[in-house]
């Protein structure tokens, strides 16, 4: 579950991504090499997991479902902070540092 989860974030993100220069500008790029990264790695452990336990791989419990579910929701959410603090330090809009400067 968390390898579709993430291959489905990283499928929307790159799609943002080569939308328009404007998603370029706004570092959306970073976010895809992070779930790409997350998609990847979860594709080598269900290959690891498939060897280890057979066709049991397919037929996961429904308490495990939902564990999987929590731990791919949650590395997305931590992507999206990541990716927010790229945005504030990078700032490419120059947001921040107008807000920091701006005198009353």
């Amino acid at each position: 579950m968390t390898l579709l989860i993430t291959i489905f974030a990283a499928v929307i993100s790159t799609a943002i991504w080569y939308r328009g220069e404007q998603s370029r500008e706004m570092k959306v790029g970073a976010l895809c090499w992070m779930f790409w990264g997350a998609a990847l790695m979860w594709m080598i452990d269900a290959i690891f997991e498939y060897a280890e336990l057979g066709a049991e791989f397919f037929t996961p419990e429904p308490a495990d479902m939902i564990n999987d579910i929590y731990l791919g929701f949650s590395v997305i959410a931590l992507a999206l902070v990541i990716w927010l603090v790229i945005l504030l330090i990078k700032d490419p809009k120059g947001v921040v540092k107008a807000s920091l400067f701006q005198r009353k």
